[in-house]
C-alpha cells in the first residue's frame, strides 16, 4: 500500500462554540487541501477543557451544529475525519466522545471515553466523572488505508485497552487528547512512544494549542510516533496543522524483524 499523509488540526479552543467550529473547519479543509487524507481534531475542540464547559457546550447526535460540521466538512474535504472529542448528551447522561466520519460525510465510528480523568496533582484536581459516564467499548475503524484505534486522552495511559485494538487488527492509534502543563511535559510524548513500541503501530496524538488565558491550560505538543517509537512529527504550543506520511508497510517490517505479537505468552498471563 502506498504511503498516505496525516493532519493533525492543533486548534487554540476558545470560549466562543462558533469560533472553534469555524475554525476547525478552515484547518481541515486546509490540511485536505495539502493532502491529508485522514484529519484529527484535538479533545473537546469546540469548547474549552474545564468542568463548568462540558454541560452548556453538550450536543445530542446528530442534531448538534458540531455534528453538522463534521459530517459536511468530512464530505467537503473527501477525508476520514476523526472528530477530536466533544460533549455528548445521550438523554440524561454526558459522554467524552469522538465521532468519526468518512469522506461521503456519513459517521462511521463513535467512541466514548473509557477511562475517565479522576486525579488529585499536587498543583490540580479533575474529576470528569462528575459530568461524565464512562464508555465501555474500544473502538476501532476499518478503512482503505488501514484500521485505526481510537483512544481518547486519559485512555492513553492504559495499556490493556490499546493491546485489545491492535489485537483486533489496529495498525494505527488516533489519540485526541488535552494534556495539561503539568502531565503534558512529563508523560505525553513518552505514553504516544510507549504504546507505538508496545504495540508496533503508528499512534498519532492530537492535543489543542495553549491558551494561557484558560483556567486549564492545555500543554499542545501534538506528535506522530511510528510503530519503532521514532517521533516522526512534532508540533510545539502554538495553533498549527501538524502532518505526517505514514507508510503500513513500516508496521509490517517491525512486526516481521521484532515479532512482539507472535511472541505473546497469554496462556500465562491469565
Amino acid at each position: 500500500m502506498p504511503s498516505f499523509r496525516l493532519a493533525i488540526c492543533q486548534l487554540r479552543v476558545q470560549a466562543d462554540k462558533e469560533e472553534n467550529l469555524a475554525r476547525a473547519r478552515e484547518m481541515i479543509l486546509e490540511a485536505a487541501d495539502n493532502g491529508a487524507r485522514i484529519v484529527l481534531l484535538p479533545e473537546m475542540f469546540n469548547c474549552p477543557y474545564e468542568d463548568d464547559c462540558f454541560a452548556p457546550y453538550a450536543e445530542t447526535y446528530p442534531d448538534g451544529p458540531s455534528f453538522k460540521m463534521l459530517a459536511s466538512t468530512a464530505a467537503a474535504a473527501g477525508v476520514y475525519l476523526f472528530g477530536g472529542s466533544l460533549p455528548e448528551r445521550d438523554g440524561e447522561r454526558l459522554f467524552n466522545a469522538c465521532f468519526v466520519y468518512g469522506p461521503d460525510g456519513k459517521l462511521l465510528a463513535r467512541h466514548r471515553k473509557v477511562h475517565l480523568f479522576d486525579v488529585t496533582l499536587d498543583t490540580l484536581t479533575f474529576r470528569e466523572s462528575a459530568t461524565f459516564a464512562a464508555g465501555d467499548t474500544p473502538t476501532l475503524v476499518p478503512t482503505p488505508l488501514g484500521k485505526v484505534g481510537v483512544a481518547i486522552c486519559y485512555d492513553i495511559r492504559f495499556p490493556e485497552l490499546a493491546r485489545l485494538m491492535v489485537l483486533q487488527g489496529a495498525e494505527i492509534f488516533v489519540v485526541p487528547a488535552a494534556f495539561n502543563t503539568v502531565t503534558g511535559p512529563a508523560h505525553w510524548e513518552l505514553l504516544l512512544r510507549a504504546r507505538a513500541v508496545d504495540n508496533q503501530v503508528f499512534v498519532a496524538g492530537a492535543a489543542p494549542a495553549r491558551n494561557r488565558h484558560r483556567r486549564y491550560e492545555t500543554y499542545g505538543h501534538s506528535a506522530v510516533v511510528d510503530p519503532w517509537g521514532s517521533v516522526i512529527a512534532r508540533a510545539g504550543a502554538e495553533e498549527m496543522i501538524l502532518y505526517a506520511e505514514l507508510d503500513l508497510d513500516r508496521v509490517r517490517d517491525v512486526r516481521q524483524k521484532l515479532p512482539l505479537l507472535m511472541n505473546r505468552r497469554p496462556d500465562i498471563y491469565g
